[in-house]
């Protein structure tokens, strides 16, 4: 039997669509991998797979009576755990929705099963997609971390208990868990994928972003989920119609990157900043080194300022009726939050634009930033997620970003590159990517 855990998305696609493969084999793999990793890794808030088998064996029938079938058709993907399902419950990780379901699916959700793939369960997040780590261990040392908050979502991919996952980002959610299991994890540009049915954190701040084993994978996934949604203000019109040829054809030349040193540099432990100025060296040709911008040090600030502000808005009836149902970190944030002046909120909205026009005169004459996507490998502890200081400007901006899983730290744990676009570029800047992936495996 062809091994499904090579497979791209687009190929396992293919075999099912032209039956060398059917979603139910497809679907007993990934159980077995469940079954045997699951116990140490923690990846999952809800997986049923009696469902899952039953969901498989319906897609097999469809597709066998010759009906139309999607791009995804019974393809498993793995979903975190704040997005709205009706036939899955959806905990947001808090004990306050233990159970708990949503009376209408998410856009996103939809779209998934529009596309004919099958939503195989739903993986653990941090408390309300915040610092409250879910128990969730990495599948590359169970004493060390996964990331946060889209703990599961990384997990799951990086251990093959799911070949593609859904998750979020409003710091860094996306980026530094794919960085600390050593998958790819993109965030597309703000606007791009619905929030509509998926907890609100931050609607300035929050994002949907795609874990996947390479960047052709998530460009398939991205080709699904993005649409304009009216029940999300902030989406736009956005065509995907030729996103997935354009990240395989890529850049019609070697591109040109300018590498980020922010003032976090000195936050990256010794054997992980080695492997960044290799990774600088090789690309010597490709790459000029610069400080970041003194306006960055104001993102920082602002980012906390719309985030915590935001938190204490969407969270005030859980810290009303729930509050010692809440951990410290979430109620530190939004007694924070509770503080901040609407003029301090005001600015921090209105630095968006004016940082986001200086950022954009990058693209002049680049055709990317690099940075890393985290201080370095996974922590060792369960009692943190890490820090999102490499990706909150980012978040801030709606840039799109991608983490690829191409530097070992120590331990020879993964180490992820971070590379950063123009907004609404996503077609170029996945090509982009997908160029720079392909020339580190040569």
């Amino acid at each position: 039997m062809t091994d499904i855990f090579s497979l791209s998305l687009e190929e396992l696609a293919a075999q099912i669509k032209d039956a060398q493969l059917t979603s139910v084999d497809v679907c007993k793999k990934y159980i077995e991998r469940i079954n045997k990793f699951e116990k140490d890794v923690k990846a999952w808030a809800h997986f049923d797979k009696k469902v899952l088998l039953e969901k498989a064996a319906e897609a097999d029938e469809h597709r066998r009576s010759g009906k139309p079938i999607g791009p995804l058709h019974g393809v498993p993907i793995a979903v975190k755990d704040i997005v709205g399902t009706v036939d899955m419950p959806t905990e947001c990780g808090t004990v306050i929705r233990k159970g708990k379901s949503y009376s209408q699916n998410a856009e996103i959700i939809d779209l998934l099963h529009a596309s004919g793939a099958i939503v195989m369960g739903k993986t653990a997040t941090s408390e309300l997609a915040y610092l409250g780590p879910p128990a969730t261990t990495n599948p590359h040392d169970k004493m060390r971390t996964p990331g946060g908050s889209s703990s599961g979502s990384a997990a799951s991919v990086a251990s093959f208990m799911a070949p593609a996952s859904i998750g979020s980002q409003t710091g860094g959610s996306i980026i530094r868990p794919a960085s600390y299991c050593g998958v790819v994890g993109y965030k597309p540009s703000y606007g791009l994928i619905s929030r509509n049915g998926v907890l609100r954190t931050s609607y300035n701040l929050d994002h949907i972003g795609i874990f996947g084993r390479k960047v052709e994978d998530v460009a398939m996934l991205a080709k699904v989920l993005i649409k304009k949604d009216k029940y999300d203000p902030a989406t736009i019109h956005y065509s995907t119609e030729n996103i997935l040829s354009e990240t395989k054809k890529g850049p019609l030349f070697d591109p040109k990157f300018i590498f980020y040193k922010t003032e976090h540099w000195k936050l990256i432990d010794k054997k992980s900043r080695e492997s960044f100025e290799y990774f600088i060296k090789s690309f010597n040709k490709n790459i000029e080194i610069f400080e970041t911008p003194s306006y960055f040090k104001d993102i920082h600030k602002y980012h906390q300022i719309i985030h915590e502000t935001d938190l204490a808005n969407n969270f005030s009836v859980y810290f009303k009726k729930f509050k010692k149902k809440l951990s410290k970190y979430m109620q530190d944030a939004i007694t924070r939050g509770n503080k901040y002046s609407a003029k301090e909120y005001a600015e921090a909205i209105d630095f968006m634009k004016r940082s986001y026009e200086s950022y954009q005169e990058v693209f002049e004459d680049y055709h990317g930033v690099l940075s890393p996507a985290s201080p370095g490998v996974a922590p060792k502890g369960l009692k943190s997620t890490g820090t999102a200081e490499f990706n909150k400007v980012w978040s801030y901006l709606g840039t799109p970003c991608i983490s690829l899983p191409l530097l070992e730290g120590e331990n020879n744990l993964p180490l992820g590159v971070q590379l950063i676009g123009n907004k609404y570029d996503d077609h170029r800047f996945l090509g982009v990517a997908n160029w720079l992936e392909k020339e580190c495996q040569e």
